[in-house]
Order: C-alpha cells, then sequence, then structure tokens
C-alpha cells in the first residue's frame, strides 16, 4: 500500500514537472513588444500639389469667316501689345463695301436737300439714312475681320498659316499671357473654408533645382466636385523674370493652417514591400492586429495619420520584426533593445 502511495505522489510530482516546463516554453516563445498609445496633436497642415504650368490668358487669333491671308506682322516668339496689329486679311470685300458706303453717303446729301425742298417724303428720306447706318456697321465688321489685333499683352507661341493661305479650320497665331503664369490645383473639400484668394503659395519646378517661386491663389472655384470631393483653385505666379513657360511641371505647396489629427511615432509604421500601402500593430488584449492606415505629413519623429487609427489605441513600436496579424505577443515596459 505504501509502494503504490508512493508511485502516484512520483507519477504527480512528474506531470506537474513537465507542465511547468511546457508553460516556460510557451512564455519563451511568445514576442515581446513595446507599445505606445496614439495620441492628438495640432498638425500644421501643408500640402503639396503638381499640375502643368498654363498661360494666365490664352487667344487664338482667327478671322469670323473663311478668308485669305494678306500679311502676317509677327513671328512665334515676338513680344505683342494689347490692340497691335498682328494681321490683315484680304480686303477685297472690305474695298467694296467702302465704295457702296461712299455711294449712300452722297444718294443721303442730295436726298437731304431734296426732303427740306418738300421734293421727297420722311418715310424715303429715313430709309436712306437706315441704309447708310447699316453699310457703316457693315465696314466696322469687316475692319474688325480684316485686321486682326491682340487683344492682350503677350507672346505669339504658334502660327499656323503663312501670308497667301486660306484660313480654315484653325486659328491663325496663337498668343498667350506669360506675366503672370498660372497652375490649376485640386484641393480637398475639408479645406474650402481655408483657402482664400490671396493665400499664399511656394511653387517649385524640377527644372530649375533649388529655386522657389512665389505664388498666390488669385481664383477659388465655386463648386466641390462630387467624384472626387476637391474643389479647383487657381495659383498665380508673377513671372517677372520670364523664366516659367507653359507646359512645365510645377509642385505648389500650401499652408493650409493646422488640425487635430491622431499622430504616432514613425518606428510604428510598416510599409508593406511592393506597394505603397503603410501599417501599423494594434493591440488588441494580447494579441496584435495589422491595421492599414492612410499616412499623412512627417512630423519631426512621427507620423500624421489620417484615417485606419483613432487616438488611445496602442501601437507596437519595437518587436515587430516576426509579428502577423493576430500574433499573440507579451508587452514590455522594460528599457529592453527590441528591433522592428
Amino acid at each position: 500500500m505504501k509502494k503504490a502511495t508512493l508511485l502516484i505522489a512520483l507519477g504527480l510530482a512528474l506531470l506537474s514537472a513537465c507542465n511547468s516546463q511546457q508553460t516556460a516554453v510557451v512564455e519563451s516563445e511568445t514576442p515581446m513588444v513595446k507599445v505606445v498609445e496614439a495620441n492628438e496633436e495640432m498638425v500644421n497642415q501643408i500640402a503639396e500639389y503638381t499640375g502643368n504650368i498654363e498661360p494666365f490668358v490664352k487667344n487664338n487669333i482667327s478671322s469670323s469667316t473663311a478668308q485669305r491671308v494678306e500679311k502676317i506682322f509677327v513671328e512665334v516668339g515676338t513680344n505683342v501689345k494689347k490692340g497691335q496689329l498682328l494681321v490683315q486679311m484680304e480686303n477685297i470685300n472690305y474695298a467694296n463695301a467702302r465704295i457702296q458706303l461712299e455711294n449712300l453717303k452722297t444718294d443721303l446729301a442730295r436726298t437731304e436737300a431734296l426732303y427740306k425742298a418738300g421734293g421727297i417724303s420722311q418715310q424715303q428720306y429715313e430709309q436712306l439714312k437706315t441704309q447708310v447706318k447699316v453699310a457703316e456697321e457693315n465696314i466696322s465688321n469687316l475692319d474688325r475681320n480684316t485686321k486682326l489685333l491682340s487683344p492682350i499683352n503677350g507672346v505669339v507661341t504658334a502660327r499656323n498659316f503663312d501670308n497667301g493661305d486660306l484660313t480654315m479650320g484653325q486659328p491663325i497665331l496663337v498668343v498667350m499671357q506669360l506675366q503672370p503664369v498660372k497652375i490649376m490645383i485640386a484641393v480637398s473639400e475639408e479645406f474650402y473654408p481655408v483657402v482664400k484668394a490671396g493665400t499664399p503659395v511656394e511653387i517649385t519646378l524640377d527644372v530649375y533645382e533649388g529655386k522657389k517661386y512665389s505664388g498666390k491663389v488669385s481664383l477659388v472655384y465655386p463648386t466641390i466636385d462630387p467624384m472626387t470631393r476637391t474643389f479647383q483653385v487657381q495659383v498665380s505666379i508673377a513671372n517677372q523674370s520670364m523664366e516659367i513657360r507653359p507646359g512645365m511641371f510645377a509642385r505648389a505647396k500650401v499652408e493650409l493652417g493646422s488640425k487635430k489629427r491622431v499622430v504616432v511615432p514613425d518606428k510604428a509604421v510598416i510599409k508593406q514591400q511592393g506597394t505603397n500601402d503603410k501599417y501599423v500593430f494594434v493591440l488588441d488584449g494580447d494579441v496584435v492586429k495589422y491595421v492599414k492606415v492612410e499616412v499623412g505629413r512627417r512630423v519631426g519623429a512621427k507620423y500624421e495619420i489620417l484615417s485606419g487609427l483613432e487616438a488611445g489605441q496602442r501601437v507596437v513600436v519595437a518587436g515587430a520584426t516576426n509579428l502577423i496579424d493576430n500574433s499573440r505577443v507579451k508587452v514590455t515596459e522594460g528599457g529592453l533593445d527590441l528591433s522592428l
């Protein structure tokens, strides 16, 4: 009886020892991590947009009817002034209309004398006066269509015809205003109350490395695009040096005030290989969840989180090397040098 009791006690002792060893092994295999709490801070909203430089104004110089070009007075690259004669169109119709007008004026003068003498009725006299007025308006219209003037101060950027050509389809010339120039950017609707005419904008161009140009918001479009949730903003650049040309690739940096945002240490953010997606490990009890986040600006050693994470959630900042979604972890508060 004593021998049986001794064997039972020995067996229980061995079983207890095995369980303790298994528990120790499990605990030693559980990854240790450091976590910090995501919090909210006021973050300066500095947004960068890209686009192409455009002329501030673009005018197509053309005749309202198909006419033959008599003479073009400018070439591509010519600086022109507002009101400057650019193109003289063939004026056969103009010459005929001028002769007709002079004849009508002569008839009117003779008729006026007859009218005063009582030789014709007032109706006949008024009809001839109307014909003269219509002929003068016709001359004015023909004058505008035969003498094509520049509507702006600018530069000739295209010429599609030569002297003697019959104009059809395309404009004869293109004139662009290059002082100032502009860039159009699409801004998120959340900043609609912030963006105003006059808001300063910093412009850089890849072609002029290291140079910065001052711009300002010159027009805010009054509607929001329901598909993109953005609104159009026109930014003007003075371009006094005339270095900036239409078509150049530009970057526009705009300060849009400050907003309260969730921030986390940069060590918490993991970039998914092969994509531009960003993730963090979020502690949930004794396991971690692999959560996709939208990252905004980097502010010192922290990242602004635009979506995917709420203030108060705890994220892994060290020990994430071998973690996967739903990994069981052990949190350490000590100063262990855990690598990501």
